[in-house]
């Protein structure tokens, strides 16, 4: 069994995207989610397909990448477009006893549709062309205010890359204990969705057992190099903004605001 999930994984590379501060593309993922959750229209999802579409073609990225991205969510997206075809009040359709189809669900199940779909991209996008140590580095700096009211940026920002870290690590580790379980006759596929769910039990033990060793394992690797947090730290490479993330943010952010206000 594999986990194509693509949250937390990057993908080494020198093209446009790779070479943009990350705190410009935290900056314009952070915006492009804010205006998904402001526009409620086709054509206000389709400017924000294009731009997310021409940041695929300047990262480089593998299609092969954006759709094993996809597919561990198609399901939760299946069912909230059919959640909301079924139980949205309006023109009624079709109806067979409490259950309907309405004009305005059809509607409204396909837009919400788009917008996990778009959500996903953007979050998948950044993620591919940011290493995790980058997006720690550009959220901290980004966060850097709240430090003056005692906010701890900086372990908020070393947890958050180090749950982005593990999540490919851990699906790797379910997926060997999966195939080690089924090598001595374990059976995951066969079955209802509730016999599945049940089948999966097993699993629980020997994959927290080896995520609270890895846990230890890094507290002890960061003692050793004498880790005590963000005070007094001094980094090797300080991001600095340059002439490509000025014109980045000045082109899409006037064009995502503009976005907004037209649809």
């Amino acid at each position: 069994m594999a986990f194509d999930i693509t949250l937390g994984q990057y993908l080494p590379g020198n093209s446009f995207m790779h070479r943009l501060d990350p705190r410009t593309k935290l900056l314009l993922a952070t915006a492009v989610m804010v205006v998904l959750f402001l526009v409620d229209g086709f054509l206000g999802y389709l400017w924000i397909f294009g731009l997310l579409l021409l940041a695929i073609i300047n990262g480089d990225i593998p299609l092969k990448s954006i759709t094993r991205g996809l597919k561990p969510l198609t399901f939760i997206i299946l069912l909230t477009v059919i959640l909301n075809i079924f139980f949205t009040e309006g023109t009624i359709l079709w109806q067979w006893g409490f259950i309907k189809i309405t004009q305005e669900g059809i509607f409204k199940g396909i837009l919400l549709g788009i917008r996990l779909i778009l959500l996903i991209l953007s979050t998948t996008v950044m993620t591919l062309t940011t290493s995790p140590l980058s997006i720690t580095d550009g959220l901290e700096y980004l966060l850097s205010p709240l430090k003056k009211i005692n906010f701890p940026v900086h372990e908020l920002s070393m947890m958050l890359t180090i749950a982005l870290r593990f999540i490919p690590t851990l699906l790797e580790e379910t997926d060997k204990i999966m195939k080690a379980q089924m090598a001595r006759g374990a059976d995951f596929e066969s079955g209802n969705l509730l016999k599945r769910a049940q089948n999966m039990v097993p699993l629980l033990v020997p994959l927290f057992v080896s995520a609270f060793r890895r846990a230890d394992d890094l507290a002890t690797a960061m003692e050793s190099r004498c880790y005590r947090g963000g005070e007094g730290r001094t980094r090797l490479k300080e991001l600095q903004l340059e002439k490509a993330d000025y014109i980045v943010l000045g082109t899409l952010l006037p064009l995502l605001t503009l976005v907004v206000f037209l649809f």
